[in-house]
């Protein structure tokens, strides 16, 4: 029977499919094969088990890490002034550059045995989220040489001698590293990248050498204006057939310390008018040994795949956890404004218009949190999932940009006055930074969340195609017959249980002691069941041609990324220990996101070109529509008033933030927010006796001597973070320097007036 099948069932298909299948590029093969799956892999079965999730241990610091937050961390954040760092300094000032080298923040990942830290990637990632709360400088420089650089690398490809001469000079700021990948020519399309090393023989320290010829020109590189030694991508080429019968070798990786003979750091960047050093930076005719290709020789060529197993890990920390500090700073610093500040006699949180974007803010920080602790555990575990820091980078900076966006639309004005005492100004002017860095969102979106989950994810597509590009054809045919006749098994199986599970509202969807939140669970396996049974017809019907369909593409990645981020906001329910007070924030999220889903599903089957395909999936999963609605005003309002309130619910939505007492925005806010929360049974007490004003309710008897005190206490404390800065001319414009100068410009704009 298996003979049979194979031969006259099975060949057909296969000779078919290996005529339609799209050839594959090099870059796309090993951006495929870089990293690895996990959770993002059950849920593309369409059956995930829960109890599955529930069991990986939550992320947790050790006594050391824990000790280097509160001390060091805190230390770095008293020292920062973001104000002076960003319009006057235009950079970190010296002691707090020599602070973080003396205490090696650049070496949090370095193993202690090369002098580092030593710290897990969820040690990296709550300092990240610390600092970023004080300045967004100072994360960006304590985050890069932890993220994708020559440190990372030197780990992970390194050879013993390169990890040796090194990670101890890395660990200690000795040298500041960058990494130079993006050129003019090729951004996103990495290998459209002209730069370029020959090998040849040269002169290296006085003696003759094999090594590579080096020529580049590389831009956005943070770090690059200080970096003493920077990590570059460039193509090999072995023209002379020195090291094997290839002349065409690869992308390739190298360490270039910045005082070689050649080597050009250019001038500054100012992206987004963010302080960072950021740079350009040039080699010409810059001459290496061999030795400084990261992994030696026989890593020539194997720089790509190197990159994206880098960058499957520090995609999934850096980012996400700068834009779920965003998100629980836009949620702490809102809800206390909204509480303090009011219109019409009454605090602009109780308007229902404000309760709607402070809802979303609130939703936002639960969710970007809980994907970023839930990351941070499968990359404890070493783990190194590709899909999954796509989705993590992509949706955190995305989500991000909309809660500082409804953050910066409640504060109004004190948001839009820059000065010392503006909190929220900086936040959002760096936003595109982080959408356009790491893989622009776009093209993340487009291409890469569903182009690489399907294949590595899917139960079985990467054996297939695999199969069907393997060079014996025998021995192709017998692999995939076997996986593709599962993969039709598990299709079926998908398509009755996706439709049971619909049109039963999820009801037959068995679920283990959940409590409260045992709906949520069989809603999302609800949509995972349709997801998979929709993504397999896709796959089905366009096969190589879904590449090119990005909407299609795209409207799935969506729904991936939604079914991630909100098992990410159970598995936080779950390890929170089920907190009552904090129930609404999950509904929140499972009301969005189920919203999100339907709408994907919906547009997708719009959309599908096989419309017999996409009429019969629409019976099974969708015969009614999208149904969800998104959040309820009860949980709108239930969630805008739990940041507005001093509680411990308050307190785990927005935990470990910097917090320095320094007299200025925040920590005024901050101030004002509990004197005001302590006088509101006061306030209702004048309420009651009709009364405002503060002198009459005394003098009635309605408050005491001691009330009044605390009143006024609260009132001076409102104005204090109310008020905002202003400049005396000449502090901003040096046209207003002196008078003279102030005349004659006032003489010349008369003149040209007059001149008509």
């Amino acid at each position: 029977m298996g003979s049979f099948r194979r031969d006259f069932i099975t060949k057909p298909i296969y000779s078919l499919a290996r005529r339609v299948m799209p050839a594959m590029s090099d870059t796309e093969r090993e951006a495929l094969e870089a990293g690895d799956v996990w959770w993002d892999a059950d849920l593309f079965t369409g059956d995930p088990d829960w109890s599955h999730l529930l069991a990986f241990a939550p992320a947790k610091l050790t006594e050391g890490e824990q000790a280097f937050l509160n001390g060091p961390v805190d230390e770095l954040c008293a020292m920062l002034d973001e104000w002076k760092i960003n319009w006057e300094w235009r950079d970190l000032p010296p002691e707090v550059w020599d602070f973080i080298k003396a205490k090696k923040f650049f070496g949090m990942i370095i193993p202690k045995s090369y002098g580092g830290l030593g710290f897990s990637p969820y040690a990296h990632s709550e300092v990240v989220r610390k600092i970023s709360s004080r300045s967004l400088t100072a994360a960006v420089t304590v985050m890069v040489p932890n993220s994708l650089g020559p440190g990372e690398l030197l780990m992970r490809f390194g050879t013993r001698e390169q990890q040796e001469r090194w990670l101890p000079r890395l660990a200690d700021g000795r040298d500041i590293p960058c990494f130079g990948l993006t050129s003019p020519e090729a951004g996103s399309d990495a290998a459209s990248m002209i730069d370029k090393g020959v090998i040849c023989k040269g002169t290296f320290e006085g003696r003759e050498v094999l090594g590579l010829r080096l020529n580049w020109h590389k831009r956005y590189i943070t770090l690059g204006p200080v970096a003493t030694l920077l990590g570059l991508a460039f193509k090999a080429y072995d023209p002379d057939r020195l090291v094997g019968s290839e002349t065409d070798l690869g992308i390739t990786v190298a360490l270039i310390p910045t005082d070689l003979p050649g080597v050009e750091i250019g001038r500054r960047h100012l992206p987004a008018m963010q302080v960072f050093q950021n740079g350009p930076n040039w080699g010409r005719n810059v001459f290496i040994p061999m030795d400084y290709i990261i992994g030696g020789q026989e890593r020539l060529g194997q720089g790509w795949k190197m990159l994206m197993t880098a960058l499957a890990a520090g995609r999934g920390i850096s980012l996400p956890s700068l834009s779920a500090a965003g998100a629980a700073y836009a949620a702490r610093t809102t809800g206390a404004y909204a509480r303090i500040r009011e219109q019409f006699n009454v605090p602009i949180g109780k308007f229902e218009g404000i309760e709607e974007p402070l809802a979303r803010i609130a939703g936002t920080a639960y969710l970007l949190d809980a994907a970023r602790r839930l990351t941070c555990t499968a990359l404890n575990e070493g783990r190194h999932p590709a899909v999954i820091s796509g989705i993590m980078k992509l949706h955190a900076t995305e989500r991000m940009r909309i809660a500082i966006d409804d953050a910066m639309d409640i504060h109004g004005g004190k948001a839009v006055i820059d000065g010392p005492q503006n909190y929220m100004g900086n936040l959002y002017r760096s936003v595109p930074v982080g959408i356009t860095v790491e893989g622009a969102n776009i093209l993340t979106r487009n291409l890469i969340v569903f182009g690489q989950g399907a294949v590595r994810a899917h139960p079985y597509l990467l054996d297939e195609m695999n199969a069907l590009g393997e060079s014996d054809r025998d021995r192709g045919l017998d692999a995939f017959d076997k996986t593709f006749w599962e993969h039709a098994r598990h299709t079926v199986i998908t398509l009755f249980r996706a439709w049971g599970r619909s049109w039963s509202g999820g009801r037959l969807v068995k679920v283990g002691v959940a409590g409260k939140a045992t709906g949520f669970y069989r809603q999302l396996s609800r949509q995972c069941s349709a997801f998979a049974l929709c993504a397999d017809m896709a796959l089905l019907t366009l096969g190589g041609a879904l590449k090119r369909k990005e909407m299609l593409s795209a409207r799935f990645g969506d729904i991936l990324s939604e079914l991630y981020l909100l098992s990410a906001a159970l598995k936080r329910w779950h390890d929170e220990g089920h907190q009552e007070a904090d129930f609404v924030l999950l509904e929140w999220c499972m009301q969005n996101g189920c919203r999100t889903i339907e709408l994907r599903l919906a547009e997708i089957l719009a959309n599908l070109p096989n419309r017999f395909v996409a009429y019969m999936l629409k019976f099974l999963i969708q015969p009614l529509g999208p149904r969800a609605l998104g959040p309820s005003d009860r949980v709108t309002h239930q969630c805008a008033q739990l940041v507005q309130e001093p509680s411990a619910a308050r307190d785990r939505l927005t935990p470990d933030l910097s917090h320095v007492d320094d007299d200025r925005g925040v920590a005024r806010l901050e101030k004002a927010f509990l004197l005001v929360a302590g006088v509101e049974d006061i306030v209702k007490k004048m309420h009651a006796a009709h009364t405002r004003d503060r002198e009459t309710a005394l003098k009635n008897g309605v408050i005491t001597a001691d009330e009044a005190e605390r009143l006024a206490a609260a009132d001076e404390a409102v104005a204090r973070v109310i008020e905002v800065d202003d400049f005396a001319p000449e502090a901003i414009s040096p046209i207003h320097s002196k008078p003279a100068d102030v005349r004659k410009l006032r003489q010349e704009v008369a003149e040209k007036r007059a001149a008509g």
